[in-house]
């Protein structure tokens, strides 16, 4: 019962695993996070794909992205690829290093989306692994920093916060608002349950004259989402856990927990 590509966009799953280093989500995909990194990304090692635009690497004998075309795939339906994993890497020469091992190392996490060992390569100095099957429907990111991570969230959140109905002003007309990103501090502080899994729904907000409230739920680890979007249809009629508020006088987001 996958639910319509439409809905991936109102609703943010996170479940975030220490040990391993990633984040498995739903709800954020490829171009907002391409948008949270825009001057950061570095070539994409494509391991999983359909874009046609790439440069072809003879050692690996796989193709990339460079860092000049990421904005042009961030672009394409990447939803409609199926499969789309990639690896990023600094510059073309450190590919052709790669040892047979690594090779196989990096076949196998595009094909069954899980590593052998962690996979943060230093010849690479890979900052993740982006390993999704639908974008923004299943995505598992490897991230050597979770700092990227809690960006990632702060900036999707906002963008889709201004993508929420459009407020009118006095005179009937339709007003678009950017929202500033919510603060690292508050998202940090949501840690404990993060590690848990959580929803942090959109559909959900509750829109004020003077604030937008938008309710997360504490929901628990999953990697198949057409069970966790069954899970969050059940909770979601339940008090919330937390809540992060933005306040539309002093422009300033803010956490409130049960």
């Amino acid at each position: 019962m996958k639910k319509h590509h439409q809905d991936i966009r109102d609703l943010i799953y996170v479940h975030l695993n220490q040990s391993d280093q990633y984040v498995m989500s739903y709800g954020i995909e490829f171009d907002e996070f391409a948008a949270a990194f825009s001057d950061s990304l570095n070539h994409l090692l494509l391991l999983k794909h359909r874009f046609d635009d790439t440069e072809f690497n003879m050692h690996t004998l796989l193709e990339y992205c460079p860092e000049d075309r990421v904005k042009k795939l961030a672009g394409e339906d990447v939803y409609g690829y199926g499969d789309f994993c990639w690896i990023d890497f600094i510059e073309e020469e450190v590919l052709n290093e790669l040892t047979g091992q690594e090779i196989a190392e990096l076949l196998y996490l595009g094909h069954l989306k899980q590593h052998l060992k962690l996979p943060f390569y230093n010849k690479l100095g890979n900052r993740f692994v982006y390993l999704a099957h639908d974008d923004g429907w299943f995505n598992k990111i490897y991230y050597r920093s979770f700092k990227d991570f809690f960006h990632l969230l702060s900036e999707a959140i906002s963008g889709k916060v201004s993508k929420l109905k459009l407020e009118k002003s006095l005179l009937g007309l339709r007003k678009k608002r950017i929202y500033p990103s919510v603060n690292k501090e508050i998202l940090l502080s949501l840690t404990p349950f993060i590690k848990e899994g959580i929803c942090i729904s959109m559909k959900d907000a509750d829109q004020q004259r003077t604030k937008i409230e938008i309710p997360i739920w504490v929901i628990g680890d999953f990697a198949n989402m057409d069970d966790m979007y069954e899970e969050y249809e059940i909770i979601s009629k339940e008090p919330y856990h937390a809540k992060i508020i933005f306040d539309k006088k002093t422009k300033e987001w803010k956490l409130n927990v049960r």
